[in-house]
């Protein structure tokens, strides 16, 4: 069993981070200051470069490679911001493989190269007002009529909302209770009826838009529909892969915190030595180098597993729960270590940590993925009601 990148991926890996470091530090210091998303240009520079699908199909405009190689681009482009990364963390690990792997031909052909070409950003809107955790609660409807589906209903915490140029939307597609009745339909921003709240202002995730979305009579063709109803268990496969890109988010911001922390500890002094050779600062970093490189091996565990399709929510959901936790210790250790430094927004420790806590909310917070962990070495799901 062999844990290192192969040759082609170090140099994939060498080739993203010149990128990163040289090209987009300034581009992620106007995104945390104005709080706007990247721009279509910087997508397009992504698309030059293979970055957007890299995991897709060439068939489909993507580059053919693994989910393996689509962790090590997202990474190294983290690490710099997480909203910088945004457009490839879509593209790679979100909504874009529902497609890939579940979508009728038509929207195939329409919407994968229209993603890897930077042209559009296919984000996903899952959750509601009443229906977070609670998933299968959502209440917004799709019905079909003739050769359309007309929705109704409002959606909240969707990643992208106002930004992205088309979402696929998770709804009760029949009158079936729980999961039997949802499924999901691709609607274009810009629709009749189809509107956006006021953008949040979050913690972190600057540069990362997020509304409600609101559903009026929106009438959407019906080969637009991903799955119909019955297809719930499609869409949670898809996003197990979704989970994976998340860990690779969390595990960039800690990371990158360490990378940081451990430069600045060989060159900051205090009583005539600098901070690393206090043997209480030793300790420190060791701890967060070894939960680094477990985060590390149980994402690349549930992706590599995956390579033939979609990882499993167990691979996922633990890799995923345990880069969340680490992340905030990571980077609440770094910033006690730079002490007044580390909270100052001249330095990028106090940006690190605030990004660290979303996500462990997004994408299903911490507690469930427990529950979906615990789930599968039963081989049962919970009722929680």
């Amino acid at each position: 069993m062999n844990f290192d990148l192969s040759e082609e991926q170090q140099a994939l890996q060498a080739s993203v981070r010149k990128f990163a470091q040289n090209e987009l530090p300034e581009v992620a210091r106007q995104i945390e200051e104005t709080n706007q998303p990247p721009s279509i240009e910087l997508r397009k520079r992504y698309a030059e470069l293979g970055y957007l699908g890299i995991n897709i199909s060439e068939e489909y405009g993507g580059s053919g490679g693994s989910h393996l190689d689509a962790v090590v681009v997202l990474e190294e482009l983290a690490k710099v911001s997480i909203a910088v990364a945004f457009p490839v963390f879509e593209s790679c690990f979100g909504p874009s493989l529902a497609i890939a792997h579940f979508a009728n031909e038509k929207l195939k052909s329409w919407l994968l190269p229209e993603i890897c070409s930077g042209n559009l950003i296919l984000a996903v809107s899952m959750s509601e007002p009443d229906a977070g955790s609670a998933l299968t609660d959502l209440t917004t409807k799709g019905v079909i009529e003739e050769d359309f589906v007309i929705l109704n209903g409002t959606k909240r915490w969707c990643s992208g909302a106002g930004h992205a140029e088309a979402y696929v939307v998770y709804c009760r597609m029949s009158d079936e209770k729980g999961a039997k009745g949802i499924g999901a339909v691709v609607v274009e921003k810009g629709a009749t009826g189809f509107s956006f709240g006021k953008q949040e202002n979050h913690m972190g995730f600057r540069g990362i838009a997020s509304a409600d979305m609101h559903f009026d009579n929106v009438k959407v063709p019906i080969n637009n529909i991903v799955v119909p109803a019955g297809g719930f268990r499609k869409l949670m496969e898809a996003f197990d892969l979704e989970r994976c890109g998340n860990t690779t988010m969390s595990l960039a911001v800690a990371q990158s915190a360490f990378d940081y922390v451990l430069n600045y500890t060989q060159e900051r002094k205090q009583f005539g030595k600098s901070l690393v050779d206090f043997q209480a600062v030793q300790i420190q970093i060791a701890e967060m180098k070894l939960k680094l490189d477990a985060a590390r091996l149980l994402l690349y565990r549930a992706v590599v597993n995956a390579e033939n399709g979609l990882p499993s929510i167990a691979d996922s959901s633990i890799a995923k729960c345990f880069a969340n936790e680490i992340t905030r210790e990571v980077t609440g250790k770094a910033m006690q270590l730079m002490g007044g430094y580390g909270y100052s927004k001249e330095f990028p420790l106090e940006q690190k940590m605030r990004d660290a806590w979303g996500w462990g909310i997004a994408g299903g917070a911490i507690d469930i993925q427990k529950i979906n962990i615990t789930s599968a070495l039963v081989g049962r799901r919970f009722n929680q009601r």
